[in-house]
């Protein structure tokens, strides 16, 4: 990547794109161009090998059987992988997020592989299906606002003593294992069960992967008042009384 330049990778969207997901795509190349920055985004359909010299990969959420193809895909064609060992950012969500960890249920009922690139392990929980408004504490280290997002999920994640909670909810079930924690991540990968899509709800969120695919520190300012706007709204629906 050369100073001025970013090239965004969106991974299966013919699979994994169902609730909206690709918006954090748009998100991000939005917030890269605002910034002078010349973006490369290359839509990778499940049919087509992943580029390794992606510097931000994303990943969608998906149905039950999309999230198997995925899973199977990723695991033949190895370059998302190769590309996380050269430094590469990823973002990923719900189907993806579980798909990035050590293993998850398919639509089967069989425990699936996946990439290991996450240290977590994704179950199938018994209870009520995990839906609606979140709004939660995104951990300290990474400096961001509150997170606000929309999840819509029967799993549950849980931690290995390698990843760090993406963040700590106040309202909603996040990981569901009903120890407040959502999401996860290390230095380079991250995972979370928030839809909206998240980044366009977190819009600092997606300029904290610019930092990290750019190396910087700080970005140049932009104009957040609409980002703002939706949070404020949205924040205000999931703090309100049912």
């Amino acid at each position: 990547m050369s100073d001025n330049s970013l090239r965004l990778v969106w991974i299966y969207p013919d699979l994994l794109s169902t609730y909206g997901d690709q918006g954090n795509a748009l998100v991000v190349e939005r917030r890269a161009r605002q910034r002078g920055l010349d973006v490369q985004r290359v839509d990778v359909r499940s049919d087509q090998p992943i580029p390794t010299s992606g510097d931000i990969y994303l990943i969608g959420g998906g149905e039950d059987r999309p999230q198997r193809l995925a899973a199977e895909r990723l695991r033949r064609d190895g370059g998302l992988e190769r590309a996380v060992s050269n430094g590469a950012i990823v973002f990923s969500v719900c189907a993806g997020y579980q798909i990035l960890g050590h293993e998850f249920i398919n639509d089967l009922g069989e425990r699936e592989p996946g990439l290991g690139l996450l240290d977590v392990v994704s179950t199938r929980g018994e209870g009520e299906r995990c839906v609606g408004d979140v709004l939660g504490d995104i951990d300290e280290r990474l400096g961001l606002p509150p997170l606000t997002g929309f999840e819509n999920h029967q799993g549950i994640t849980h931690l290995g003593p390698t990843a760090r909670p993406f963040a700590r909810t106040r309202i909603g079930k996040g990981n569901g294992t009903g120890d407040g924690t959502e999401g996860a991540y290390n230095d380079t990968v991250f995972g979370t069960y928030m839809h909206g899509p998240v980044l366009a709800r977190n819009p600092l969120i997606a300029d904290l992967l610019l930092k990290l695919a750019l190396d910087v520190n700080a970005l140049p300012p932009t104009d957040d008042r609409w980002y703002e706007a939706l949070r404020a709204e949205r924040i205000a629906a999931a703090t309100q009384p049912a």
